[in-house]
């Protein structure tokens, strides 16, 4: 730990249902539901609105459906609208200090020790983060983030969850375990379910619980690398710096189907697509990679994986989407898959392949373990439209899609700075509609 609370933890509030609320007017103040839309889809992140009625974060959405009221917005993920928007963000805290360490999309660290001059007591930093959250605020059109300060990664997180949303709150160094202690020990990083029922079994439900074992009997029970952490945090033992630069181990792209998938020829074809994707990320980072994975769910819900290691690292994506195609027809896909994912791991800056091999086409936006959050689903063929998306009609402008089936979409035309606006119900095919950009919501006026 150290002497002042130099450590900031920004985590911005059910960003991705923030950022729709943001840019759909209609939607402000209405429960808001992103993820999977699908019958078996999952939630990335449930507005406040919803997180009322019980929808939560990794919920199935069918679940969600039910917990939720008549008008509730299921949306679809808008990945490069939630990518803009967190580069503003994480440009805001780079004015703070140069060490920032990016979490996620909408999570980070800051070293506020190695920035310019702060002022490092207590009353210091809470000054500063109630300024940072303003430019946020400004910055993002309304988004808004908790921030939390320590002496150290471990009470800056804590400190950013005790008062959400909105929320800011400082843990004065000397203070630690007045405010560890009394939490419920799922709140330390690296306590999920298992272990919370093995501590419960043996009477731990708080961390003053947990701090009142002793390490051997917390190795016992958990490991010894588990366990030896368990006691550090239980103590507010926590020396990680914070790393402006996090080095990526693989990237990948995956798929969840809204029915199962038992056509050879289409899973081949999806496998191509992912591996474009991933081979286009690899060289727009200047990366390669020796091993490629294989990710497979099948129709009764397990995950398996299958792997091939290279001799020399790649960045091709048809040698990838060869090897992937081969897995595939080892592990087999009978009963049919719900998931699929094609992924490369053991990166360096170097590649050793075909010099010339062709430019593929660029990827549209997906699903990256690079970055957490939802993809912008590909719609499967004969299908145009999903709930959320952007939009542009010749003649109506810009708006996004409320609905579609029956082969008709309906649009809602409204923009975050324009108030709620007229639905229409337009043919699917109607040559006049076409998918759009993510909308600007920053003012004309406003210095970009």
């Amino acid at each position: 730990m150290r002497r002042e609370a130099s450590v900031l933890h920004l985590d911005l509030d059910a960003f991705f249902a923030a950022v729709e609320q943001r840019d759909k007017p209609s939607l402000r103040g209405r429960p808001v539901v992103v993820g999977g839309t699908g019958g078996r889809g999952v939630v990335a992140t449930a507005s406040y609105e919803a997180r009322a009625y019980g929808a939560r974060s990794a919920m199935s959405t069918a679940e969600a459906r039910r917990r939720c009221p008549p008008g509730t917005a299921f949306l679809g993920g808008r990945f490069g609208a939630y990518r803009r928007t967190s580069d503003v963000v994480m440009e805001l805290l780079r004015e703070l200090s140069p060490l920032v360490e990016p979490v996620s999309i909408d999570e980070a660290y800051v070293d506020l020790a190695a920035g310019p001059g702060h002022d490092l007591s207590v009353e210091g930093v809470t000054a500063l983060a109630r300024g940072l959250k303003e430019r946020i605020a400004a910055a993002t059109g309304g988004v808004t983030g908790s921030v939390g300060i320590g002496s150290s990664k471990l009470m800056a997180k804590i400190a950013s969850d005790l008062d959400k949303p909105d929320g800011l709150v400082v843990v004065a160094p000397g203070t630690e375990l007045d405010v560890l202690h009394p939490l419920p020990v799922t709140r330390l990083g690296g306590v999920g379910p298992a272990t919370a029922e093995r501590l419960r079994q043996v009477g731990v439900a708080t961390v003053a619980h947990l701090a009142a074992k002793s390490l051997p009997d917390l190795v016992a029970l958990a490991g010894r690398a588990h366990g030896t952490g368990l006691y550090q945090l239980a103590r507010a033992e926590d020396d990680r710096p914070v790393v402006a630069e996090r080095e990526a181990k693989s990237v990948s792209q995956e798929s969840t189907f809204e029915r199962d998938l038992t056509d050879l020829t289409e899973l081949n074809r999806l496998i191509d697509a992912m591996a474009t994707r991933v081979g286009e990320r690899l060289r727009a980072s200047a990366l390669s990679g020796r091993t490629v994975t294989l990710k497979l769910r099948r129709y009764d819900f397990t995950t398996t994986t299958r792997s091939q290691t290279l001799p020399q690292p790649t960045d091709d994506a048809r040698q990838v989407a060869s090897i992937a195609r081969r897995l595939l027809a080892e592990a087999g896909h009978g009963g049919g898959l719900r998931l699929l994912g094609v992924g490369v791991s053991g990166l360096s800056q170097y590649a050793q392949g075909d010099l010339f091999a062709g430019e593929d086409t660029a990827p549209e936006e997906g699903e990256d373990v690079l970055v957490e959050g939802p993809a912008e689903p590909e719609p499967p063929a004969g299908r145009r439209w999903w709930p959320g998306q952007d939009v542009v009609h010749d003649g109506l402008g810009p708006g996004w899609v409320w609905g579609r089936g029956l082969g008709r979409v309906t649009v809602r035309f409204e923009g975050p700075l324009t108030p709620p606006g007229p639905v229409r119900t337009l043919a699917a095919d109607d040559p006049a509609l076409h998918p759009g950009d993510p909308p600007d919501w920053r003012p004309a006026t406003l210095d970009r």
